[in-house]
């Protein structure tokens, strides 16, 4: 269901079943699989992937170049997972020989004026608040939410089911399972509500919650707060990978608690 006043390049490949609405622009070297509706306005650039059941609201532009002075016209793509909505104004530019892609999960909410430059790599089940503005080279786990106009620094990690609250400025990263806030960015407890809506019990938060007690609450360095949660704490999936997070951290984890 291509309308008459939409553009599609000839060597586009759209599946069955796509609804492409009137000026809609696409490009060549362009994919959109199965089910997917691109509304009015929108503008799908070359090198995107987009999959199965994917909503693009009108005025998102997908894959355009990067807005990085280093970038060189080199072929990369910009990719789209199954069930992703891309709402109103949302930009993703593709990426750089860097990495080669920006890429959103599958399931991901990506509201109104949400940005998303080069590089970035966004988990499934993710959702990005209005005006969520993402640099460059970015990380972004599954099931983490950002509330609205969060900004978030180039290179920065945020880990798995993690929550960041609205208008917060991201410079360092967000260790996985935690809530962060305030100004500058700090430690403000485990996204406990989050974790029982996706099935972790309370034996599991409990000790998610010591851990990071251990690391953020108690006063210890981060060097003393790694080494007793590794003698301390029994070996699990969660611990390790909180572990294993804090040890590839780059730009080094948020503040810990800090008093009101």
């Amino acid at each position: 269901m291509i309308q008459p006043l939409s553009y599609v390049h000839p060597t586009a490949k759209i599946a069955e079943g796509v609804v492409i609405d009137p000026f809609v622009t696409i490009h060549g070297d362009v994919e959109i699989g199965e089910g997917s509706h691109i509304m009015s306005g929108a503008t799908i650039f070359k090198g995107s992937r987009i999959g199965k059941g994917v909503r693009v609201f009108p005025g998102a532009s997908i894959g355009a170049i990067p807005q990085d002075l280093k970038f060189d016209g080199e072929d990369s793509l910009t990719i789209i997972g199954d069930n992703s909505t891309v709402r109103e104004y949302v930009t993703i530019n593709r990426g750089t020989k860097a990495l080669g892609y920006t890429k959103v999960g599958k399931n991901v909410l990506l509201m109104a004026y949400v940005h998303l430059a080069h590089d970035c790599v966004v988990g499934d089940n993710c959702i990005l608040a209005n005006s969520v503005q993402v640099a460059g080279h970015v990380t972004i786990g599954d099931w983490a939410i950002l509330g609205g106009a969060a900004l978030v620094h180039q290179f920065v990690k945020v880990g798995q089911h993690s929550m960041i609250s609205g208008g917060s400025l991201v410079r360092k990263d967000v260790p996985p399972y935690t809530k962060a806030a305030r100004e500058p960015l700090s430690y403000e407890g485990v996204n406990s509500i989050g974790l029982r809506r996706r099935n972790f019990n309370d034996e599991k938060i409990r000790e998610i919650q010591d851990i990071y007690r251990t690391l953020f609450v108690k006063g210890h360095n981060a060097s003393k707060a790694m080494k007793t949660i590794e003698t301390e704490f029994a070996p699990t999936p969660e611990r390790d990978e909180i572990l294993q997070f804090i040890k590839e951290s780059d730009r080094g984890i948020m503040k810990g608690y800090l008093a009101k």
